[in-house]
């Protein structure tokens, strides 16, 4: 037994040590005076200084964020409706439509991304003018956030006693108000879940991207394009910069959930 939690222990250290030691690598060299991508010359902050004076990342990185942010409430909002709207089918109706469901999201991105730009291309034709920009851009990456909403909210929806929206439209409240009142505090947890992880995969998103975005460059699309000559450290500033962020968000929220459960556990 003591082996194998040795073994549990040391497994634990690889998988963790796998994930996380590139990100810290990348944070180290964002740190670093040379531009050298295997020898650390010196301790500055340069690259964070350069990286806000750099335009052309900065642009990039605030269509990103708009396109991300507008992406994922609407999805977070689509997604919670067809949640609401599966949960309330009978059993085989839901498989079926759940299982449509996975379809975006075990497809290939570049099959996504081809079909969208196809798409678009086709629409162009029967009603004219510009076929790509931000319209297209937003479209596809709504497309392909509603599901991620859907595989959180409905598991929720299948844990809450629906005895409480019931009791609810017995003491006086309207569906609208039940669901606002009974439904939406119970799934808050996983529509928050829902909203993050479509705000991750928009901002990480490239392939789709590529083929929707026309002559607009998100940030994976801006770094890609620099991978030609040699990627910026400012590159590595921002992208600590990021990961700092989102760690911190993440903690936040557990620290929230916790606070939350300990709270119910001493009411009762």
């Amino acid at each position: 037994m003591k082996k194998m939690g040795l073994l549990s222990k040391v497994y634990m250290i690889l998988i963790f040590s796998f994930m996380y030691v590139p990100i810290a690598v990348m944070a180290v060299f964002s740190f670093n005076e040379s531009k050298s991508r295997s020898n650390f010359t010196g301790f500055t902050f340069d690259w964070y200084i350069n990286l806000f004076r750099n335009d052309m990342i900065l642009s990039a990185l605030g269509l990103s964020l708009v396109i991300a942010l507008v992406a994922s409430v609407i999805a977070t909002v689509l997604g919670t409706m067809a949640s609401i709207g599966i949960h309330s089918m009978n059993r085989a109706s839901r498989s079926v439509i759940m299982n449509i469901s996975y379809l975006p999201v075990i497809n290939p991105e570049i099959i996504t991304g081809v079909s969208m730009m196809l798409l678009f291309v086709v629409f162009k034709n029967w009603m004219g003018g510009k076929v790509f920009g931000m319209p297209t851009l937003l479209i596809a990456h709504i497309t392909f956030c509603v599901p991620y909403v859907i595989f959180n909210v409905s598991p929720k929806l299948r844990q809450m006693d629906v005895r409480m929206w019931e009791a609810a439209l017995d003491l006086g409240c309207t569906p609208v108000q039940a669901f606002f009142k009974v439904v939406l505090p119970e799934i808050m947890p996983a529509v928050f879940s829902g909203f993050l992880i479509c705000l991750t995969y928009s901002i990480d998103d490239f392939i789709i991207s590529y083929f929707t975005s026309g002559t607009l460059q998100t940030l994976p699309i801006a770094i890609y394009s620099m991978t030609r000559k040699k990627v910026s450290p400012e590159i590595n500033a921002l992208s600590t910069i990021m990961f700092v962020v989102i760690l911190s968000i993440i903690l936040f929220v557990n620290a929230q959930d916790s606070r939350k459960q300990k709270k119910n556990s001493a009411r009762r």
